[in-house]
């Protein structure tokens, strides 16, 4: 059939992988340091892996492809999520590298900050998500927070940490749930401020615990 689909432009694609940590279907992955289309009939046609391209490389086209299979994707996350588990309940080691992981309470400097991958979570998700560690926090330096809780503008305190270290690239993991937006503007306006292009995506758990 003929439909609406993504097409990538490996010359533009800069490897950075946020398209595949936007695209909630799995359509994408990375090969060889490039982002690929990896099924058609994974691809919904929505395109919430375009914004997150920092280069432009995605845009849309229309041509022959299979039909989206949304059982197929649905299959494919739950099998994901019951692999997550048994992972996460076979290596308990933790995957903590600083402290303190409070955003209110972490230092603007650290030398744990140079050259680091800084996920930035509500802290609810850690409860949510059953494989936080591994999948998140594993290579990343955490901050965590709830903007429903703390009193603080989270982006001032992001900005300044954003703008005085080399930071590689930025995670949000987020709940669903609205509150949650507070932490991934209070990013935003970070890396608008910060003055600096840093590669970053958001990650939405649901309420279930499953990656959205």
């Amino acid at each position: 059939m003929i439909r609406k689909i993504i097409q990538i432009d490996e010359e533009k694609c800069n490897g950075c992988g946020a398209c595949a940590s936007a695209c909630h279907e799995g359509a994408i992955g990375m090969v060889d340091g490039k982002a690929k289309l990896l099924r058609d009939d994974y691809c919904d046609g929505l395109g919430d892996c375009l914004p997150a391209c920092p280069t432009g490389a995605i845009s849309f086209i229309e041509r022959e492809a299979a039909a989206y299979d949304e059982a197929a994707v649905l299959a494919a996350k739950s099998m994901k999520r019951h692999e997550t588990i048994s992972e996460t309940t076979t290596s308990q080691e933790s995957q903590l590298r600083q402290w303190p992981v409070q955003i209110k309470l972490v230092p603007v400097n650290a030398p744990w900050f140079d050259g680091a991958k800084l996920l930035v979570a509500a802290d609810c998700t850690a409860y949510a998500y059953a494989g936080f560690h591994q999948d998140f926090m594993k290579g990343h330096v955490t901050l965590i927070g709830c903007p429903k809780l703390d009193a603080v503008d989270y982006s001032i305190k992001l900005t300044e940490i954003l703008r005085n270290n080399d930071i590689q690239s930025v995670t949000v993991l987020r709940m669903e749930v609205p509150c949650c937006g507070g932490i991934e503007n209070a990013v935003k306006i970070a890396l608008q401020d910060s003055g600096k292009f840093i590669p970053w995506n958001v990650v939405t758990i649901t309420i279930e615990g499953s990656i959205r």
